[in-house]
């Protein structure tokens, strides 16, 4: 959600802040700001703005010299979105500046003791406490004043503090909100997303919760928050700049869509085993006797994530035969649930930070549970408390809405499902079917993507829609959900998903000339049933697209699917609908990038 930068060194620091800003801009925001300092003047000059970080630079006087600074991007929750609510926040002397991602659920409390003795605010935010408690706590380093505020403090952080009486450093700080050190020659970097940092150096440390940091120009140090010394060894990110450039595409969807077919490739590469007609899953950590004796898969994620385990639980039931399914962490994590230990539970997140996946993890390994992550984002913080799991090697995604990174997500559930079939009771010929329809997806993603200008047609005729119903049967229900949301999400055209099923209890109410139907009709054993959904729709005299492996004659339009496997079937036919999303936003003029009101990696609850 919010961004963090931060910069030590010897480099003329507010171009480097400003050029990470924008490079977290897909995160989500509403105002951003800058503080920057010299080891020579130890005072700290600060520019803030509601608006876009373009907004902020325009405002940066020419003369802003620093070699050591702090930025950030504000998505608001404590305060509407304004110059003054922007962070940093400094204290009443301009001495201690803070950015900070989270919240402090204890906010309201410590402000009203704060005001009982003095402290004036100047802001709606929870962070301006932080500030207050950090520059009048009773300690002769920045690393205890710090320390000592953060024990008052209830909630979740990813913090970095400035002191003008300690100009030589930065003090980071993380609970339940990233925070990655950037190491580079003689200069240190922070931030909340590997993205900001890898123009510049790709040795990155991740800190763990209740951990912090002193980054100085030429030295860093890790800690917990009760000071005890923590090792930490940097690692190389396999991310380069230039996969967070556009590569020619008008918006970062449009180039991750086009992305899938190279992407998928990846997540397959390495992992078939011909010989056993099976994959190599060495991440998981689960041995053959482990796999046996799991009863059930629970799988947990949210938004996009949570409708991939969906499919994901399908998957696992039809080749593994082991019962699955999958629930929202969100609201897992309140609702005491029954931890069983013979069953596997399974986190999905795309930056592996979510808040309420990471907190359902933690939950779960305090119950004794085996947990495994299904992330994007190596030595993530779910990735990092998981006992096992897999990488889904998407590449940066960066517009807000996921697209390749679903797709990628849906491939390693049909990697799991086919190595706990294989390892059960799927036979070697169906071992051998899964992986030649895998192997199949990359080509049947291009040309899928190769209609796009037909797609876009229909997108610009459903443009005009207010509302829209997405329907599935079994296999295409989490399909329908996902497109679902998809279109939601960017064109902000209000849509349902329902099973087809369900239509006589309730749906059928709704349709109309008005209420256009989208029908997920895949050609397998519920393929007449799904036609008979069209035939009660089309009596209502309901206008119908149809995705489906052949012409469908009550639909009013079909996008035509090549045909894979049955159980594999699901990771194709979400593909076009993300372009229909795509290019009904694109008529829209929407923010395609940003949409509205959301975050890309919602770290908070």
């Amino acid at each position: 959600m919010c961004g963090i930068v931060g910069y030590i060194g010897r480099r003329d620091v507010a171009p480097l802040l400003l050029e990470g800003l924008q490079r977290l801009e897909y995160r989500g925001y509403d105002s951003a700001g800058i503080v920057v300092t010299t080891p020579s003047s130890g005072r700290l000059r600060m520019v803030k703005a509601k608006g876009r970080v373009r907004d902020l630079e325009a405002r940066v006087p020419k003369r802003f010299a620093g070699t050591t600074g702090i930025a950030h991007t504000r998505w608001a929750t404590h305060g509407a979105p304004s110059d003054v609510n922007a962070h940093p926040h400094l204290d009443a002397e301009g001495k201690v500046a803070v950015v900070h991602n989270g919240i402090i659920d204890n906010a309201s409390d410590l402000r009203k003791k704060l005001e009982a003795e003095g402290v004036e605010f100047l802001s709606e935010t929870d962070t301006e406490v932080l500030t207050h408690l950090i520059a009048r706590a009773q300690a002769e380093t920045l690393e205890e004043k710090v320390r000592q505020a953060l024990r008052l403090i209830e909630g979740t952080y990813g913090i970095a503090v400035m002191h003008a009486d300690f100009p030589d450093r930065i003090v980071v700080a993380r609970n339940g909100s990233p925070v990655v050190l950037g190491i580079g020659e003689k200069e240190m970097f922070v931030a909340s997303d590997i993205a900001a940092l890898v123009t510049h150096t790709r040795q990155i440390v991740t800190l763990d919760d209740g951990e912090m940091a002193t980054l100085k120009a030429d030295d860093f140090r890790t800690y917990t928050t009760e000071g005890t010394r923590t090792t930490a060894e940097p690692t190389t990110v396999e991310w380069e700049a230039a996969s967070y450039d556009m590569g020619g595409h008008d918006t970062y969807m449009h180039k991750e869509i086009h992305e899938q077919a190279e992407a998928v490739d990846r997540v397959l590469r390495g992992r078939i085993d011909d010989r056993f007609s099976t994959v190599h899953l060495g991440g998981l950590n689960l041995d053959a006797r482990e796999a046996r004796q799991i009863r059930r898969v629970k799988i947990l994620g949210c938004g996009t994530s949570y409708h991939a385990g969906m499919i994901g639980a399908q998957m696992i039931e039809e080749l593994a035969r082991i019962p699955a399914d999958a629930e929202p962490a969100s609201e897992f994590r309140y609702r005491n649930a029954v931890v069983d230990p013979d069953t596997l539970y399974v986190a999905v997140s795309q930056s592996g930070e979510t808040y309420d996946v990471l907190a359902a993890v933690q939950e779960l390994k305090r119950k004794g549970a085996r947990v495994l992550g299904i992330v994007n984002v190596v030595g993530s913080a779910i990735a990092r408390e998981a006992d096992g799991g897999m990488y889904v090697h998407a590449g940066p995604e960066v517009c807000v809405v996921s697209t390749k990174c679903f797709t990628n997500t849906t491939v390693a559930f049909a990697l799991l499902a086919l190595h706990l079939g294989r390892t059960r009771d799927l036979s070697v010929s169906d071992g051998k079917r899964i992986i030649a329809g895998l192997r199949k997806l990359p080509a049947q993603i291009s040309e899928i993507l190769a209609q796009e200008d037909e797609i876009k047609k229909l997108a610009e005729q459903y443009a005009e829609a207010r509302s829209m119903l997405f329907i599935g049967r079994v296999r295409g229900y989490p399909v329908a959900r996902e497109a679902s949301l998809k279109l939601k999400e960017v064109s902000y055209i209000h849509a349902e998903a329902y099973p087809a099923s369900e239509l006589k209890h309730g749906p059928l109410a709704l349709i109309e000339p008005a209420l256009p139907t989208v029908a997920i009709v895949p050609d397998d054993d519920l393929l007449e049933k799904n036609r008979a959904a069209l035939e009660e729709i089309k009596a209502r005299s309901g206008k119908i697209l149809a995705v489906a492996h052949r012409e469908q004659e009550k639909a009013d339009q079909t996008v035509v699917v090549p045909k894979n496997e049955d159980e594999l079937d699901p990771i194709l036919m979400g593909i076009p609908l993300q372009l229909l999303a795509y290019h009904t936003a694109l008529a829209l003029g929407r923010d395609i990038d940003k949409p509205r009101n959301l975050a890309k990696s919602v770290t908070v609850e």
